[in-house]
């Protein structure tokens, strides 16, 4: 029978395993224009995923084990490294991408769930789940782990393409915190839609997206305003936001659904049936792709953004989450 997460899934369950593992299971693969990594949280290891030179031929390339429950991922722009979070390990893995190997532990405490990088890969900002507050982490010097105050319960996080701006959605205040980066200062509060988990930034970091679980919403945020523009319904718990060209897909955990609205008309556009619990949402470099981790079925699914439908479906491994940037954009 497939797995039926409830809302306390949010909450990453404990862990299984336990010791630093350093070396990952790895394929002899060539170099390919995007990989996905996909934390497949109950099995603590990230898969890899060679996306195939068209963006919808997936293949399975590596498993890198990491301990402690990984749930978010972050990778570099210029793809060299993934920075994957561990809930229940209470630490942030540093995963240099080409080599798959973990490079990495470093113990950040709390319940570190989502995730995301500075435009020229440092620092790491990680929300602390438990905390109600931001990690800023230099990869570098392990022990210099920066806070910066937030909502209750921050998950997803965002930095503009600046890097002066960061955005977390604080679940349990329904609210967005806008956080100055230089001064690591909570500088704004959005009230959004209920239980908002993923936020996505456009492309110029002038809009912002929450996923807002509990009222089955997007909320459409000027970030330069810090104002609501807009609430969009979609299907039932919806969990993260991708975007490519004038389209947002968004994943609906209890519909088994991704969700798709203009962000310029925000008119509805198509619901698409993926795997059972959709939750990490993805949009290739150019656009052409989207690409969506199942949690209960244990799968990616891929979908063509012209035509709106899935075009490929692979089996990663157990439990994949995948909450946050997850692919690897490579010269060919």
């Amino acid at each position: 029978m497939a797995r039926r997460r409830t809302a306390a899934h949010l909450v990453p369950a404990a862990a299984a395993g336990a010791g630093l593992l350093l070396l990952a299971q790895v394929w002899a693969a060539p170099a390919r224009a995007e990989e996905a990594f996909l934390t497949n949280q109950p099995a603590n290891e990230v898969a890899v995923v060679d996306l195939g030179p068209d963006g919808a031929s997936p293949r399975l390339v590596g498993r890198i084990p990491v301990h402690g429950s990984p749930a978010g991922v972050a990778v570099t722009k210029d793809g060299s490294t993934a920075f994957v979070t561990s809930p229940d390990g209470k630490a942030l893995s540093v995963i240099d991408a080409a080599t798959r190997r973990v490079l990495a532990r470093i113990p950040v405490g709390g319940g570190p769930l989502g995730v995301a990088v500075a435009p020229r890969g440092r620092p790491v900002y990680v929300a602390d789940w438990y905390g109600a507050r931001l990690l800023v982490v230099d990869p570098d010097h392990a022990g210099d782990v920066r806070i910066a105050p937030t909502g209750a319960s921050p998950s997803g996080v965002a930095v503009t393409p600046d890097g002066a701006v960061v955005l977390t959605a604080d679940r349990d205040d329904d609210t967005v915190s806008v956080i100055d980066a230089a001064r690591l200062e909570r500088i704004g509060v959005i009230k959004v839609g209920q239980r908002p988990f993923g936020i996505t930034l456009s492309e110029d970091g002038r809009r912002a997206y929450t996923a807002n679980v509990g009222s089955d919403d997007v909320t459409v945020i000027d970030v330069a305003t810090r104002s609501v523009t807009a609430t969009v319904k979609v299907g039932a718990r919806p969990y993260a936001v991708a975007l490519a060209g004038d389209l947002a897909f968004v994943t609906n955990q209890y519909a088994g659904t991704v969700s798709v609205f203009d962000t310029t008309t925000l008119a509805p556009r198509a619901t698409i049936h993926v795997g059972e619990y959709p939750e990490g949402i993805a949009a290739s470099g150019d656009g052409r792709h989207v690409y969506v981790a199942n949690w209960s079925d244990n799968t990616l699914s891929v979908i063509d953004t012209a035509v709106l439908r899935v075009v490929a479906t692979l089996e990663v491994g157990d439990g994949p989450r995948a909450f946050g940037a997850f692919l690897r954009r490579t010269a060919r």
